[in-house]
């Protein structure tokens, strides 16, 4: 008998969907499939396969007044926020855009007597293990340029998100793209890290927590697959004595809240120039008082449950431990009667006083908190983003664009944001350091990250 994985429902706890995961045998076969579909795949104009994905992207479009519902659902977003479709959207129409100019041969400065040439040959099989929190942004974060680039995708979806992977699947059947091309598949851990640890799998891509990071690293040591992993954040935010404060203040609650604050790049600690951080706070707090914490099927819910009670339980424990060594709370959580211990259902919370001696200032959240503290000046500020094991992104407010890539160049992260944050825009490409992880995906670049280079060496006179 094969394990059942099971999709408990943030909503109330009841078991929304499950499925068999595949055995060993059956793994082979979906091996088989996508080796032997590649060959044809990669020989396909690219212009052809970008078609495909466009195709599918309609098809995903069709699905979304189903899909939205599924979601809150399965992970808790509520409904109002109306699902992913329009960053897929700008991800997929943005990457088929450029396939043709980013994928094409390379050629070096001509040398008398010599043909020369670099091409961008598909990796093989590449293997997304996607994650709950943004399902099907994530996952096409790497499927759409993966295809493209001539590449076969095995999907395995997170058991959070298990019916994501089937609607994707859905999709491109219904673009008519050739079997075998993407399958999506039902894994236990054993069973993932058995077949990445088979040598059968070029390219793994994998989005989740660094513990994960490791797990997949270990799993596939020794095999020389490539990896590409996006892995913790703990995100800061500079406000300078010179931004916008309100449209600073705006920008950061909603980049702290939403999604119950589970996004890779959602803002985790804010940081306040002294001359305007009583008035920041006091904003900040005012706003986030206004959620609404309940069912997020419910239209007027503007903060759901996290996808696990586990999950909220890590956040209280973190808000607890900093409120233990001399934190102020600025959130009555009894306003939120939806709000319980023991359940996914958790209140937003503000805190200041806070230091980096408190996990919460450190350690990724990936919940509805956030700390606030007051710097003096820029070095400060500076000194203080980077006393992070993470680095994605990094957002500073201010009015002056130099001071901002000046502040930019220093900090440790994947991107910096000027004016904004939580997003991700496909023409830069999508990387981290340290450890955020490692790889990148969108751009021009994440075309590279998906193809090995092919050198073309030619004497023709001799």
């Amino acid at each position: 008998m094969s394990e059942v994985i099971k999709l408990v429902s943030p909503v109330d706890g009841s078991v929304f969907a499950e499925r068999p995961a595949l055995d060993e045998a059956q793994v082979e076969k979906v091996v088989s499939l996508a080796r032997t579909a590649q060959i044809d795949w990669a020989n396909t104009p690219i212009a052809e396969r970008s078609a495909y994905c466009l195709k599918a992207l309609d098809a995903l479009k069709a699905m979304n007044d189903e899909i939205v519902p599924e979601l809150a659902w399965q992970m808790g977003r509520p409904v109002r926020f109306g699902g992913e479709y329009g960053g897929v959207d700008e991800r997929t129409r943005y990457m088929a855009n450029i396939a043709e100019d980013a994928l094409a041969d390379h050629i070096p400065t001509h040398k008398p007597g010599f043909t020369r040439y670099l091409k961008h040959v598909p990796l093989g099989i590449v293997m997304v293990i996607a994650p709950w929190n943004y399902p099907f942004m994530t996952a096409i974060n790497t499927i759409m340029p993966a295809l493209m680039a001539g590449n076969v995708v095995i999907l395995k979806h997170a058991a959070q998100t298990l019916l994501v992977g089937e609607r994707l699947a859905k999709a491109f059947e219904m673009a008519g793209l050739p079997k075998g091309i993407l399958q999506n598949i039902v894994l236990t851990h054993a069973g993932t890290e058995k077949l990445l640890g088979s040598g059968l799998i070029d390219h793994i891509n994998f989005t989740g927590s660094v513990a994960g990071g490791r797990a997949i690293e270990k799993a596939a040591a020794g095999t020389f697959a490539t990896l590409g992993l996006e892995l913790g954040g703990k995100d800061p935010a500079y406000v300078r004595a010179d931004a916008d404060l309100d449209y600073a203040i705006g920008n950061l609650v909603d980049g702290a809240f939403y999604n119950a604050g589970q996004c890779c790049c959602g803002i985790e600690r804010i940081y306040v120039q002294e001359s305007l951080y009583d008035r920041f706070v006091d904003g900040f707090v005012d706003l986030t008082s206004q959620y609404k914490l309940g069912n997020p099927l419910d239209e007027e819910t503007t903060l759901g449950p996290m996808a696990q009670a586990r999950f909220a339980a890590w956040v209280r424990e973190q808000t607890d431990e900093a409120l233990r060594k001399g934190a102020k709370a600025h959130i009555d959580m009894s306003a939120f009667p939806a709000n319980k211990e023991g359940t996914p259902y958790l209140a937003p919370q503000v805190l200041t006083d806070v230091n980096h001696q408190m996990s919460v200032m450190r350690e990724e959240s990936f919940g509805p908190v956030v700390g606030i503290m007051k710097v003096k000046d820029d070095e400060e500020a500076l000194q203080f983003m980077n006393d992070s094991p993470y680095g994605l992104t990094a957002s500073i407010w201010t009015e002056d664009a130099e001071a901002a890539a000046e502040i930019g160049d220093k900090v440790e992260t994947g991107t910096v944001f000027m004016n904004r944050c939580d997003y991700v825009d496909p023409g830069l490409v999508w990387t981290g350091v340290k450890d955020t992880g490692k790889g990148a995906a969108l751009s021009e670049v994440g075309f590279h990250n998906l193809t090995r280079p092919k050198s073309y060496h030619f004497r023709v006179e001799h």
